[in-house]
């Protein structure tokens, strides 16, 4: 892997202000998956391909990545990235709304990491649950939105956002099959590890 390429990926996303998983993000999930070593990946939401460039340092020898990214523009620099880095063997884009790919999908993944539409999760994470793989992991990033999902203030526009992430929250932590940590790193990130 080209960790210099790397590093001006990160850059340049952070000057064209394109959301990318946080260091502090990162760490905690390379922490809770170095050990495991998944196989499989599953990412709603590419972007521009930093996060599963950097997931594919983790995955087993034979692994991959599956990533879904809908904007045009995106995709385009996320397969130009991956060359960049050197992984793009490792990683398979699908083109499209995660929404209509999704349902199509019947793979089974070790790992899923959840970073596309706020307003979405849940219908991500039934997608997710119904691939993961027992003792998978489920990330979902940003759970926490900016601090608007524990505030009782909320703007007109996030409240969508607000609601379906919320409802997230409640379903990893009531369901039965889950054990769910949320933790305060980041703009907050769940993990949802599958225990039965």
């Amino acid at each position: 892997m080209n960790k210099q390429e790397l590093e001006i990926i990160k850059q340049k996303a952070i000057q064209e202000h394109i959301p990318i998983i946080m260091d502090e993000t990162l760490e905690v999930i390379k922490t809770y998956v170095m050990k495991e070593q998944p196989k499989t990946i599953l990412e709603i939401g590419t972007a521009v391909g930093y996060s599963a460039i950097c997931f594919s340092e983790l995955i087993k020898e034979d692994g991959y990545i599956d990533t879904i990214e809908r904007e045009e523009e995106k995709i385009k620099e996320a397969k130009e990235n991956f060359i960049k880095v050197g992984v793009q063997d490792k990683i398979n884009l699908y083109e499209g709304d995660a929404v209509d790919i999704l349902p199509t999908l019947n793979k089974k993944y070790d790992m899923v990491f959840i970073d596309a539409a706020k307003g979405k999760y849940t219908f991500f994470l039934n997608q997710a649950l119904r691939m993961l793989n027992p003792n998978g992991i489920i990330f979902a990033d940003n759970i926490l939105y900016k601090g608007y999902v524990m505030s009782d203030y909320n703007k007109h526009k996030q409240r969508t956002a607000v609601r379906n992430l919320r409802e997230y929250i409640k379903e990893v932590t009531e369901n039965q099959e889950l054990e769910t940590q949320i933790l305060e790193v980041g703009d907050g990130l769940a993990i949802s590890k599958k225990v039965m």
